[in-house]
């Protein structure tokens, strides 16, 4: 068991070899026992195992996988500023909605405030058309402006 995982230590060395400077390793024999060292065989009696070349481009396969990965990275980023342009221009007819809606209540306060001071100021004669503005201009800015 002891010598398995040895082993399995020694091709794990073996393995990662090229990231840590792509050293030697030697696999010694004494008195049965397999050993793993950086340093050559104290007797000469052990093999020394070359690290396994780094490949110089990566396979096909995650080359094409990346190329569909930064193809759908650039999709979704062209859905996502479309997203956010369509966003912005509902932003902006809400925006223009509300601000059509507060100058039309605006109208209407001005409106009433107008019949009201032309029925404070109305002779005897003209005291009941005033008062028929009044009410129509109060009417006009309870419907135009709830609450």
């Amino acid at each position: 068991m002891r010598s398995t995982m040895r082993a399995l230590l020694a091709l794990t060395l073996c393995a990662t070899a090229d990231l840590a400077g792509a050293q030697t390793v030697y696999k010694c024999t004494a008195d049965g026992k397999v050993t793993y060292t950086e340093t050559p065989c104290p007797n000469g009696s052990g093999t020394a195992l070359a690290p396994p070349a780094a490949p110089s481009q990566p396979p096909e396969s995650a080359a094409a996988e990346l190329a569909r990965q930064q193809r759908l990275s650039k999709e979704l980023e062209r859905d996502r500023h479309r997203a956010e342009a369509k966003d912005g221009r509902e932003m902006e007819r809400v925006a223009r909605a509300a601000d059509a809606r507060q100058a039309k209540c605006n109208k209407l306060k001005l409106n009433k405030k107008w019949a009201d001071d032309d029925l404070k100021g109305a002779s005897a004669g003209r005291a009941e058309s005033a008062q028929r503005k009044a009410r129509h201009a109060a009417e006009q800015l309870k419907l135009g402006c709830p609450g």
